[in-house]
C-alpha cells in the first residue's frame, strides 16, 4: 500500500510541475541539433531529487547522499531555466561527490584513490547527461541499473530506496517514454540520477572488491567515450550540443523509433549486467574477463557505428 501511495504521489507531483513549467515557460524548443520536433516541457526529471528527499524522511537514505542529490538537482534545475557558468556547476558537482565519498567513508582510503574516483565520478555524471538525447533512454537505462543493483544481496538494506527511485522512474516514464514526450528529464533529472547511480556503483565495487561491476555502466560508457574520441579527432568542441552518438544516428538519421532505440540500450545493458552477476557468482569475474568484455563491446560498437555512418552517407548521396 505504501508504494502504491508513493507512485500516486510521484505522478501528482509531475502533474503539478507541468502546471508550473507551463506558467514559467520552462520548455525545450527544438533546434537543428534536437531529436524532437515540438516544444516540450523541460525538467520533468525533478522528480528524482524530490524522490530522494522523500526517501530521506521515510528513513530510506542517509543525509549525505540526500544532500548530494538535492544539491546537484537544485543547481541543475536553475541551469535548465537559465544557463549557468561552468564554475558553479562544477563546484556543485565537486561538493556532491565529496558528500558521496563521506557517506562511503572513502576519505579513509589511500589518498591516491580519491583523485581517480573524483575524475571517474564527475566523468560519469557528465557522460550520463550527454546521453540524455532521445525519449525514454535516460529513464529506461536508469531502471535497468536500479534493477541490477536491487538484485545484489549487498544492497538488500537499500531495497526500499532503490524501489522508491524506481517508482519515481515509472512516474516520469509515463510522460517521457512516448513517441512524443510530454516532458524531458532536463539536467535536473539526468545529473541527479547519474550521481545517485554513481553512488551505488562505487559502493558495489568497494563492498564486493570487484571492479568488474563497472560493466553495469558499459553501454553508456562505451558510447560516450567513443563519441568523445571521435569528436576530438574531428577537432570539434566536445562541450557543444551534437547529434553524433550512435543512438542519435539510429533515431534521427536512420529514422528508427526513439523508444525502440532506448529499449535496445536498456535491454542490452541488462543482459550484460546479468552476465556480470553470473560470472561473479561463479567466482570468474576476473580483471582479464572484464577487459575482454570491454574490448569486444567497444569493437562491436565501433563496427556498428561505422556501418550506420556509411549508410547515412549513402542516404545523403
Amino acid at each position: 500500500m505504501e508504494y502504491i501511495l508513493l507512485i500516486l504521489l510521484f505522478v501528482s507531483i509531475e502533474l503539478l510541475y507541468f502546471k508550473i513549467a507551463e506558467a514559467c515557460h520552462i520548455i525545450d524548443k527544438p533546434n537543428t541539433r534536437s531529436s524532437h520536433t515540438a516544444v516540450t516541457l523541460r525538467g520533468g526529471g525533478i522528480i528524482f531529487p524530490i524522490a530522494t528527499f522523500i526517501a530521506f524522511f521515510m528513513g530510506y537514505v542517509s543525509w549525505p547522499l540526500t544532500a548530494a542529490v538535492v544539491l546537484v538537482g537544485v543547481v541543475s534545475f536553475i541551469d535548465d531555466m537559465r544557463p549557468l557558468p561552468q564554475l558553479p556547476r562544477f563546484l556543485a558537482h565537486l561538493i556532491a561527490v565529496g558528500l558521496v565519498f563521506f557517506e562511503l567513508n572513502l576519505f579513509y582510503q589511500p589518498l591516491w584513490i580519491l583523485p581517480i574516483l573524483l575524475v571517474l565520478m564527475i566523468g560519469w555524471v557528465n557522460a550520463f547527461n550527454f546521453m540524455d538525447g532521445i525519449n525514454g533512454i535516460t529513464v529506461l537505462y536508469a531502471m535497468a541499473a536500479l534493477l541490477s543493483f536491487s538484485f545484489l544481496p549487498i544492497h538488500s538494506a537499500h531495497l526500499p530506496l532503490l524501489l522508491t527511485m524506481g517508482l519515481a522512474c515509472i512516474a516520469f516514464g509515463i510522460f517521457n517514454v512516448r513517441n512524443k514526450a510530454k516532458t524531458f528529464a532536463g539536467d535536473v533529472g539526468s545529473i541527479s540520477m547519474a550521481l545517485f547511480l554513481g553512488y551505488f556503483m562505487i559502493k558495489t565495487i568497494f563492498v564486493t572488491g570487484q571492479v568488474g561491476y563497472i560493466l553495469f555502466f558499459s553501454v553508456y560508457g562505451i558510447d560516450a567515450v567513443v563519441t568523445i574520441v571521435s569528436r576530438l579527432m574531428k577537432k570539434e568542441n566536445i562541450f557543444q550540443p551534437h547529434r553524433s552518438h550512435l543512438y542519435q544516428y539510429l533515431a534521427n538519421e536512420m529514422g528508427h523509433y526513439q523508444i525502440v532505440v532506448a529499449f535496445i540500450y536498456a535491454v542490452l545493458q541488462l543482459v550484460i549486467n546479468g552476465l556480470v552477476v553470473y560470472m561473479d557468482a561463479r567466482g570468474q569475474l576476473s580483471l582479464s574477463f572484464v577487459l575482454i568484455i570491454l574490448a569486444v563491446l567497444t569493437l562491436l560498437y565501433i563496427l556498428i557505428r561505422s556501418f550506420v555512418h556509411r549508410k547515412m552517407i549513402l542516404r545523403k548521396s
